[in-house]
């Protein structure tokens, strides 16, 4: 939720700082009157003001991949639902193909009524959509130049090839807390990527996720969470909980990415660079660096 001058500027110290990646959010735009609770807070009221700036992820990744060279990207999350599934193909093969193989998808439905209804899609719809979107993106950014072709119930065409491509699969991470969210991750999802919550939040989560596994005899391994863990600090004090609780993931059979904000936490304005700046170098020397390890 930066600036843009902020992103440009931002990604190459995450990238020196030992960071893997950046999760990047969405939001269309923001309705003056919304007509349903945000899921995530406890009153349903939004906790970013109305002029949040929200690059588009697909603009934002690029010119972040551009200033970078090892540094991943994720979608957090992309409302794929508001989006034609070609279309969305497209920009995901050309994101891939021109960061370099650097981008991950994280999808998930907006809960905001006016979105569907203002950019011409069915709100009613969204979950069945959104499973054929993710095929329709399996098949077109496989990482091949194949001719493809889908024959769903709400979307349709014949065989095709979108240029250029990725050189691999692109993955795949599903986000949302609904029990219709967690089966779709294990039916079609290469992990799953959670709001802001609890490490007992999470856990609770992951578990779930290994049941609904275990009843679709689907294997989970590889399977990411990509987490933003509300009680673990940002700084030296956490290196130990950031260990401890991704062995506790990790001994379920899953591999842990944690996100992190930690400007909030070093003091001075948040939204100040030279804040942001510090707190990132701060992090990849108190924690990444004694980890051993990279952070998200």
């Amino acid at each position: 939720m930066f600036e843009p001058a902020h992103l440009l500027a931002l990604a190459p110290v995450a990238e020196e700082a030992g960071f893997t990646s950046v999760a990047v959010p969405e939001s269309v735009f923001f309705p003056r009157e919304v007509s349903a609770d945000y899921p995530y807070s406890p009153d349903g009221s939004r906790f970013w003001e109305p002029d949040t700036p929200f690059t588009d992820p697909v603009v934002a990744i690029a010119a972040m991949a551009s200033r970078t060279s090892r540094l991943r990207f994720v979608t957090n999350v992309l409302k794929a639902p508001l989006r034609h599934p070609l279309l969305l193909a497209k920009q995901v093969s050309s994101l891939a193909a021109i960061s370099g193989d650097r981008v991950d998808l994280g999808v998930g439905s907006s809960w905001i009524p006016e979105e569907f209804e203002w950019l011409g899609e069915s709100m009613r719809t969204r979950g069945a959509r959104l499973d054929e979107i993710i095929d329709i993106i399996r098949l077109v950014c496989d990482g091949g130049t194949d001719w493809v072709e889908f024959h769903g119930r709400h979307y349709e065409f014949g065989p095709l090839i979108i240029s250029p491509a990725a050189t691999r699969s692109v993955p795949i991470l599903v986000g949302g807390h609904s029990d219709a969210a967690l089966r779709r991750a294990v039916r079609v999802g290469d992990g799953w990527i959670s709001v802001q919550a609890t490490r007992d939040e999470i856990r609770e989560v992951a578990e779930r996720l290994v049941d609904l596994a275990a009843a679709a005899d689907r294997d989970l391994s590889p399977f990411t969470l990509n987490v933003l863990c509300l009680d673990v600090m940002p700084d030296a004090s956490g290196v130990d909980d950031y260990a401890a609780f991704a062995a506790d993931l990790g001994a379920l059979g899953f591999g842990v990415e944690y996100q992190v904000v930690p400007w909030f936490f070093t003091g001075g304005d948040p939204s100040d660079l030279g804040v942001r700046t510090e707190a990132l170098r701060r992090f990849g020397d108190e924690v990444i660096a004694p980890l051993g390890g990279a952070a998200t």
